[in-house]
C-alpha cells in the first residue's frame, strides 16, 4: 500500500502532520505537486509523477490545497482527478466536492435548496443590479471573492458609494459580484471538522475583528457542538460528498448559518484545543475507504 499527498508544500505543517501519521502506520507516501505531473491519452502510464506510475503504484491520493493557478491550470488538475477517479483510484476529496467547495454560489445553492440555512446571497455580473441587491440586503453587505478562500478580499461595506465603486472595479477585471448580508456575528464564528459522517473535532475561533480566519491571526477555542450544529455541519459536507471537510458556521440573530464548506481544511488552529490527532483521523479513514 501506498498513499499519494498531493501538496504545494511536502514540508508545511499539514502535510507534515499527515506523513507522520502514515509513517506511524508503515505505509509508504509520496508527496509531489500538480505541476510535477504528466498526464497521457491512448498511451501509458496515463499518469505518472518522477517515475511513478499514479495509478499502478498508488492506492489514494489526499488533496491538499489545489493551489494557485490560471483557469486553464486549475481546470487541467481538475480534469487529471476526474480521469483518475474514473480509473478507479480512491481520491480524498472527490474532485467535484472540491469544485462545488471552491465555487461560493454554487456551494450556496445547493445547501439552500437541501434545507441548510444560509446567509442572503446574490451575484451577478451587473453593477447596476449589484447596486439593487446591496439595497435589498439592508445596505450592510460582505463582498467576497467567488473563488477565494480564508479570508482574503473580503470587504464589508455600508456605503453605497463605497459599493458602486468597489462593483466598478471587479467587473472591469471581469469578475462576478458576491454580495452577501453582514450578518452579526460579534466576533467570533464556529469551524467543525468533519471527516466522513462525523465531526472529529469543532472549535470557536475568536477575533478582535469581524474576520474570524485563524489564518489572519482568530484565536482558536475548543468547542462542544450542540446536535442542531452537529447535524448541520454533517449534513453540508454530505450534501456535496465532501469527505473531509471544515464547515463555518455563523451564530445569528435568527440561527446557525452555514457560510463555507472547505474541501482541503487546515488543522493546525483546531489542532491545537482538539482532543484528538486530526492527521491519525484522517489517515485511519483513508484506511477505512481503501477497504469498502
Amino acid at each position: 500500500m501506498k498513499i499519494g499527498i498531493v501538496t504545494r508544500n511536502r514540508d508545511s505543517w499539514s502535510s507534515t502532520q499527515l506523513r507522520e501519521a502514515l509513517t506511524r502506520r508503515s505505509i509508504p507516501h509520496l508527496c509531489f505537486s500538480f505541476p510535477h505531473l504528466i498526464a497521457r491519452v491512448s498511451c501509458k502510464p496515463y499518469l505518472n509523477v518522477g517515475n511513478t506510475s499514479i495509478l499502478d503504484e498508488l492506492d489514494a491520493l489526499l488533496i491538499r490545497p489545489i493551489g494557485r493557478g490560471s483557469l486553464e491550470e486549475i481546470v487541467f488538475r481538475m480534469d487529471m482527478l476526474y480521469r483518475l477517479q474514473r480509473l478507479g483510484l480512491c481520491i480524498i476529496n472527490p474532485p467535484e466536492a472540491i469544485e462545488h467547495c471552491v465555487d461560493k454560489y454554487d456551494l450556496l445553492a445547493i445547501l439552500e435548496e437541501n434545507g441548510i440555512a444560509v446567509p442572503r446571497t446574490a451575484t451577478t455580473e451587473n453593477v447596476n443590479d449589484a447596486l439593487k441587491a446591496f439595497n435589498e440586503l439592508g445596505g450592510d453587505i460582505v463582498v467576497k471573492p467567488i473563488f477565494v478562500s480564508r479570508g482574503i478580499g473580503s470587504t464589508h461595506i455600508k456605503d453605497s458609494e463605497v459599493a458602486s465603486t468597489t462593483f466598478r472595479a471587479i467587473t472591469f477585471y471581469h469578475g462576478v459580484i458576491y454580495l452577501q448580508e453582514f450578518v452579526n456575528h460579534g466576533s467570533s464564528d464556529i469551524r467543525a471538522f468533519i471527516i466522513g459522517d462525523r465531526v472529529v473535532a469543532a472549535m470557536r475561533r475568536v477575533s478582535n475583528s469581524w474576520k474570524t480566519n485563524y489564518s489572519q491571526g482568530a484565536r482558536p477555542e475548543r468547542l462542544e457542538l450542540d446536535k442542531v450544529m452537529e447535524n448541520m455541519a454533517v449534513k453540508s459536507a454530505k450534501l456535496i460528498e465532501c469527505k473531509i471537510a471544515g464547515v463555518d458556521i455563523l451564530e445569528s440573530p435568527k440561527g446557525p448559518l452555514v457560510v463555507e464548506v472547505n474541501s482541503q481544511p487546515g488543522w493546525r488552529g483546531l489542532q491545537s484545543v482538539a482532543s484528538v490527532n486530526i492527521a491519525d483521523e484522517i489517515a485511519d479513514f483513508v484506511l477505512s475507504e481503501l477497504k469498502k
